[in-house]
């Protein structure tokens, strides 16, 4: 079924294989009822791998089983097996299809049945890694939100949440209420109808208050899938946790800039937006450990305090302290100047020469003047090291860890994705899916220079052979020219660090970066110097001080390997996933020049 066409040859064979194994009705209507959903739900299949194909796959089953009574109920027909089939490939056990009900509640029956039972346990097994919507329950005995929206088994029990108020809606003259409850498990909420009778009723009093609420769930007669209702105060339970002040609270339901919320960034974790953020940044952190795992890397935690200037730039943020002496001037606590890290490269080299493959993935500080959407003076950085590797081994571990993580974000974040695709980004989804399943194009730095200064477009920086590609220059060719991901490798050495290994030319060196649509490049790496001589004569040329990497040259004194490595910016990964177009919108809490409040 991987095109509209094989998909109706399948239909076909499958009507007529039916027929043969007694696996169609007896009555010519129905049995003609069936082969019309039969090709439907076959033209489905070319799509069942991506979220918007499974949905218009339920959406088609639910048409179906409203169609009557006689539906899967005497014995099975071909189209049971089909559904069970795109079921399980789908994972719609795992997670029962809540907004479709009727689809739910016949998976419901369907998974009582023995001859399932192996088959979902197995999935069950396949499906570890998938954390959402899987964990019932949080701390403070409650049901989790998420699970609660993706668990129609639920419904008729009465069960626990804990939450923030996003709206609080009286009605009927204050004869009920209807709260919208997160608990930031899911950019969905759970609506909760609470009777006006239930004890401190009256303390509803808006948006941000923090609540407690036993109820029942119920099927719910409006657009989401459930909702509880808290009504009977023998059984029920109403608590407000904390009240919030309607009058001076900053968070209420109108728009607010990205801009504004950063003032307030110890309450911005409650908008929706940065709710989102969060989660997709917590998604890209398990996936990255998870992606270096997978291949046998080593997680090697790299010093913060540092006397080495890996980049060679001098940005850096001095760190001291004086120790008091009984005679004389106060003491430098290192006797020797101190930097916050600008990268863990070059000390987690020292265990790539040791251990083979190996990762680092930490807070990293640039004292850089720059006030741009693209820079932070605190950000995280992720820097692997390969033993033994060349220029294509560390671009094909670049380009695979990339689509691994868009790939995990698709799988895992959907609903977060789906509402910054309707509020920061037109066409997210296409974009990353656009990154999945495209190879990135490779082009040597000559040639993208060619790119540029042949296209028509105007620039505001010029470039010319031996300087940086500027960001415009960056998206023109992957956004423009390539329409895609592409990968630009061999820079003129004079525009690269120190530790990049020359190409016989000695012009260049094998150097590469990653640039992706909207976001321009996104990770930077090389293969690194091995050779002693040449390493000593990039660190004269650079004008860096040799003694301060004594330990770094003696790598290739004692067993030098070829190795190489690359370096991505976290925050980079996160506004390439979410759209979202300034730096200080995907960390917690921003630092950069005159702000490091919080």
């Amino acid at each position: 079924c991987s095109s509209l066409s094989n998909s109706q040859l399948v239909a076909a064979n499958a009507k007529y294989m039916a027929r043969e194994a007694s696996l169609m009705p007896d009555s010519s209507l129905q049995q003609a009822q069936v082969i019309q959903f039969l090709h439907s739900l076959c033209g489905c299949m070319p799509f069942i791998s991506s979220p918007e194909g499974l949905e218009h796959f339920c959406s088609t089953c639910d048409k179906l089983l409203s169609q009557g009574s006689w539906a899967f109920e005497e014995r099975l027909t071909i189209l049971d097996l089909l559904i069970v089939a795109v079921a399980l490939l789908g994972g719609l056990f795992k997670k029962l299809p809540a907004s479709h009900k009727k689809l739910a509640k016949y998976l419901r029956g369907m998974k009582q049945a023995q001859f399932l039972s192996d088959e979902l346990e197995h999935q069950e097994e396949e499906s570890s890694d998938n954390k959402h919507f899987t964990i019932p329950f949080g701390t403070g005995a409650r049901y989790r939100v998420d699970y609660v929206l993706s668990s129609p088994e639920l419904i008729g029990q009465v069960i626990t949440v804990k939450g923030w108020a996003k709206t609080v809606r009286k009605q009927g003259g204050g004869a009920f209420a209807f709260v919208e409850l997160n608990d930031g498990s899911n950019i969905k909420n759970l609506q909760i109808v609470i009777d006006g009778k239930m004890p401190n009723f009256e303390l509803l009093q808006g948006t941000g208050i923090s609540l407690s609420c036993k109820g029942k769930l119920v099927d719910s007669p409006g657009s989401q899938s459930v909702e509880m209702q808290v009504k009977d105060p023998s059984e029920h339970e109403l608590v407000v946790a904390g009240l919030c002040d309607q009058a001076s609270f900053p968070i209420q339901k109108k728009g607010l800039s990205l801009e504004f919320l950063r003032s307030i960034a110890h309450l911005r974790p409650r908008t929706n937006i940065i709710g989102c953020v969060s989660r997709v940044r917590n998604a890209m952190s398990f996936a990255t450990h998870n992606f270096f795992n997978s291949r046998g890397f080593l997680y090697v935690h790299t010093p913060i305090l540092t006397a080495s200037d890996c980049e060679g730039a001098g940005e850096m943020f001095t760190v001291t302290s004086k120790i008091p002496q009984k005679e004389g001037p106060p003491k430098d606590f290192f006797n020797k100047p101190a930097f916050l890290t600008v990268s863990g490269q070059l000390a987690v080299e020292n265990y790539c020469c040791a251990l083979s493959d190996v990762y680092t993935f930490g807070p990293t500080f640039r004292a850089e003047n720059s006030h741009t959407s693209r820079h932070l003076a605190e950000f995280w950085m992720i820097e692997p090291e390969m033993a033994w590797a060349g220029l294509e081994e560390n671009m094909e571990c670049a380009e695979s860890y990339l689509k691994y993580c868009i790939k995990y974000a698709l799988d895992n974040c959907y609903d977060d994705l789906e509402f910054l695709e309707k509020f920061v980004e037109k066409g997210l989804v296409s974009r990353l899916r656009n990154v999945l399943e495209s190879p990135f194009k490779r082009i040597t730095y000559t040639e993208a220079v060619e790119i540029v200064t042949k296209a028509k477009k105007k620039f505001e920086s010029k470039v010319t052979w031996g300087s940086d590609l500027q960001s415009e220059h960056e998206r023109y060719i992957c956004e423009e020219v390539i329409k895609g991901p592409v990968i630009v490798y061999n820079y003129p050495k004079v525009l690269k660090a120190f530790y990049m290994k020359q190409n016989d030319t000695e012009e260049t060196v094998q150097a590469m970066d990653i640039l992706v649509p909207k976001i321009g490049e996104v990770i930077g790496g090389s293969v690194r110097e091995d050779r002693l001589e040449k390493l000593d004569e990039m660190i004269e040329t650079k004008e860096l001080d040799k003694e301060s990497y004594w330990w770094y040259r003696d790598l290739r004194k004692y067993g030098s390997v070829p190795h190489a490595g690359f370096g991505l910016g976290f925050e980079r990964l996160i506004m390439m996933v979410t759209g979202v177009e300034n730096i200080r919108d995907v960390i917690p809490y921003p630092r950069w020049p005159g702000h490091a409040e919080f």
